[in-house]
């Protein structure tokens, strides 16, 4: 080992327990360590900008978009509902053309905004079926993961890897539906486990029928009566200073019946008004003594007590594109920009009750929501929110609406028929939606996930480190030495195996581009070191780096269905470990006989 490959592994390492702790967001993370590498000379100015002109990065950009216009046309929920009504006499029959669906549409449109759509879906499916969507979250996102590795555009992993191998080996890219010859059995083994095995593995951890139960919200709703002699009485909250002075919330006023549910806090009190409202029973009791207000029940609000003719209780999903991330409540004044109230945070298997309002919101922090159903519904439209509840299944027949399937359609197979590369027909289909105003202007760029594009164009250059640097040789060596150990006939597929068991390994604890970019310099030169065409080799890492499963950090879609299915990191590692484990052994063997081994000169 050179000293140079020693400070590119330990640059390489630190990058890798960086992307574990979130220390920093990931993309500044890849951009520092691109930073690193420039100052030290392993790259050049050139090679350190190329990944924001690499075709992967522009065509991953732009299938964002074209996945948006898509999502906002409503027509894969309107599909998916009406084809369940189909089926709705049979539970099996109607989970598994749901499945079925959600892999396919996977395997052409971006896996975060399938899930995104289909979240909602699933929830209401639950309610259908009366489970839980503790006992079908976890399979919608792995399902969508699945389908993503039956097409090149699948996954940005597919991308990444296919536009590396083709910029060091020269070779003909990747087929569209190349990767189908593998892809079908992982979705076919996916399938039967979901079906079969995965209800009896994952608990029924969440409750539809009850979020305040859901969020242990007991003790933290309640009702107060003012009492004739109160000092509220003829006063606003405001000039009170209740929320100040108590920690309180005050949700809703009822007067004579009637709910007042607009600028409560400058409404003036009259005696007799119940307080809907959220706290400690410490304050509560606090308020009791001073305010002179009553506690109408000991009890805790039930869902059912909270949804009034104009009021609802929902949960809302925070989107990653959300301008609302790493803001706290407070600071963007969440109740009086959207009117509504957030109750509780539910991040990561734990649920944030206290002092809320400071929170910093993170992607995919799922909000107890409660307000006007008019203002959830503009809390839907915004962008930032994905609301978990029962959805109409409606066509959005904006004009033109039908575009954006036929465009999606057309890119795809005129790139599958080698007629148009995959970028020109996206890019082709974009300006399409943007002319005849499918999309604005503004919507295709906040559409664009530019965290994930910025991570992924900053990774790519420290690929070419890896190339350059010798290290990827090194690896491959130091590879091929434990090969060796093994029977000259079995030492390819043992390499395919090792290849694809490190790639799964280092995806289910970073991203899986990062993990992609790394490991297709090594599985290549692996491939060259012992005389074969690096084809199985590539395959191995396309595969693994999707087959994240083992934890809610290795794939975006798994944090996504973290809160709303009020998981534990465990059930994580009892449902995809197994899983993991079967694809691994059935790509050891499988993919040699559908890529078999050839020597290359």
């Amino acid at each position: 080992m050179t000293p140079d490959i020693a400070i590119v592994l330990g640059i390489i390492t630190l990058m890798f327990v960086l992307f574990v702790k979130e220390i920093f967001p990931l993309d500044v993370t890849a951009l520092v360590v691109l930073i690193i590498f420039l100052v030290i000379g392993n790259l050049t100015l050139e090679e350190a900008i190329s990944g924001f002109s690499n075709q992967a990065v522009i065509t991953i950009a732009v299938l964002f978009i074209l996945s948006h216009a898509l999502q906002k046309s409503g027509i894969l929920e309107y599909g998916v509902v009406r084809l369940n009504k189909l089926t709705e006499r049979s539970k099996l029959l109607g989970l598994t053309v749901f499945l079925i669906t959600v892999a396919f549409a996977s395997a052409f449109v971006n896996n975060t905004a399938i899930v995104a759509i289909f979240i909602p879906i699933t929830i209401r499916l639950a309610q259908k079926y009366n489970l839980s969507p503790s006992k079908l979250l976890i399979p919608l996102s792995y399902i969508a993961i699945m389908g993503g590795t039956l097409t090149l555009v699948g996954t940005s992993t597919n991308l990444l890897v296919n536009s590396i191998y083709v910029n060091t080996t020269m070779a003909e890219p990747l087929g569209m539906f190349e990767f189908s010859r593998y892809g079908i059995f992982i979705l076919l083994i996916g399938l039967l486990y979901i079906i079969f095995a995965v209800p009896f593995i994952l608990p029924s951890r969440t409750v539809t029928s009850s979020l305040t139960q859901s969020y242990h919200m007991g003790g933290y709703l309640t009702e107060l009566k003012v009492a004739e002699e109160s000092p509220l009485v003829g006063r606003t909250f405001m000039e009170r200073s209740i929320n100040k002075n108590y920690d309180i919330t005050v949700l809703d006023i009822i007067r004579e019946g009637m709910v007042i549910s607009k600028n409560i806090r400058n409404t003036i009190i009259h005696p007799g008004d119940v307080l809907f409202v959220r706290g400690s029973l410490e304050n509560f009791l606090r308020m009791k003594e001073v305010e002179k207000v009553t506690m109408l029940t000991d009890e805790k609000l039930t869902q059912a007590e909270l949804i009034h003719d104009d009021n609802t209780l929902v949960e809302c999903l925070l989107t990653q594109q959300s301008e609302l991330v790493g803001k706290s409540l407070m600071e963007i004044n969440f109740r009086r920009r959207f009117g509504s109230f957030i109750l509780a945070i539910r991040r990561e298997g734990a649920i944030l009750r206290r002092k809320i309002a400071h929170v910093m919101l993170r992607a995919f922090d799922t909000l107890l929501v409660y307000g006007p159903r008019d203002k959830i519904k503009e809390l839907s439209e915004s962008g930032n929110f994905i609301v978990l509840g029962e959805i109409e299944a409606t066509l959005q027949k904006n004009r033109f609406w039908w575009v954006s399937l036929v465009v999606i359609i057309s890119a795809v197979f005129l790139a599958a028929l080698g007629l148009v590369p995959i970028l020109k027909g996206a890019l082709v289909g974009m300006i399409i939606l943007l002319v005849l105003r499918v999309i604005s202007t503004n919507e295709a760029y906040q559409t664009i996930n530019w965290q994930v594009i910025v991570l992924i164009a900053a990774l790519i250059p420290i690929g070419i480190v890896i190339q350059k640097s010798g290290t990827a040789e090194w690896l491959a060596t130091a590879m091929n030495n434990i090969v060796e150990l093994f029977d000259p006939a079995l030492r390819p597929v043992v390499m395919v195996s090792l290849i694809y068991l490190m790639t799964m390994m280092l995806t289910e604890m970073a991203s899986n581009a990062a993990t992609a970019i790394i490991m297709t310099p090594i599985a290549i030169s692996a491939a060259m070191q012992i005389g074969l065409d690096p084809k199985p080799f590539i395959f191995s890492v396309c595969f693994a780096a999707s087959a994240s499963f083992i934890t809610p950090i290795g794939y975006q879609t798994n944090l996504m269905v973290y809160g709303p299915g009020g998981y534990k990191f465990s059930d994580y590692v009892k449902v995809g470990l197994p899983l993991a484990i079967s694809l691994w052994i059935m790509a050891t063997f499988l993919i040699p006989v559908l890529w078999p081994f050839t020597a290359v000169n």
